[in-house]
């Protein structure tokens, strides 16, 4: 179950950042609410190289903007919605994502570990060279997301909707599909190597592995 605001070991510490949010920035233990933002939301930021550390943003939508090369390090997110932003090459660590939405977002080359992902949506999302290990999508929707030459280690999906999902030429060890509701890879089904699934996601996954080796099935 994710965790609330208050159960943040560090919540009593947190305070706005003060002025804009910078490039190169290092904020330790603030609170980015959108509450508390013109319009709630961050249009065209330029936060590249920035280095978050116990930190938390809640209801805040970022727009278009680059937060690239920027560090994320025990933190927490609700409610955050990406849109058009650039996040590549970002890092993660020990953060928590929950009912959040990311679209037309650029995730290319980010490395995520420890990373919990609840009630999240991700649409279109360049996932490519992505590096995970140890992360989960819980009750999450991931559609038309491309994780091509990705590296991912130890990723769970439970509860989770997987669709038209890309994995050429993605390196996958114990990566669990077994929790997803549903699982349809659009391409790259040969890098399913290294994965769990059931007798009954194979069954639905049968027609794809046929048309990827050239088997013409026909009653």
């Amino acid at each position: 179950m994710a965790r609330e605001l208050d159960d943040l070991p560090y919540m009593r510490y947190l305070t706005a950042p003060e002025g804009d949010l910078e490039t190169e920035g290092d904020y330790d233990c603030v609170r980015v609410d959108g509450g508390e933002l013109d319009g709630g939301g961050l249009d065209d930021v330029d936060v590249r190289h920035a280095r978050f550390s116990e930190s938390v943003f809640t209801s805040v939508a970022f727009t278009r903007g680059s937060l690239r090369y920027t560090r994320f390090s025990d933190v927490w997110l609700r409610h955050v919605r990406w849109v058009g932003t650039e996040l590549a090459d970002t890092v993660w660590l020990d953060a928590e994502v929950v009912s959040g939405a990311m679209s037309g977002v650029d995730m290319a080359g980010a490395t995520l570990r420890r990373v919990r992902f609840e009630g999240c949506k991700f649409d279109s999302v360049n996932f490519r060279a992505v590096q995970l290990r140890e992360v989960s999508f819980i009750d999450c929707v991931l559609r038309d997301c491309d994780f091509a030459a990705g590296a991912l280690t130890e990723v769970t999906v439970p509860g989770s909707t997987l669709a038209r999902l890309s994995l050429r030429n993605a390196r996958l060890t114990k990566v669990d599909l077994r929790g997803a509701t549903v699982l349809d890879i659009s391409d790259g089904l040969d890098s399913l190597r290294g994965a769990t699934i059931t007798s009954l996601q194979l069954i639905d996954l049968a027609p794809a592995f046929a048309r990827s080796v050239g088997i013409t099935v026909r009653d």
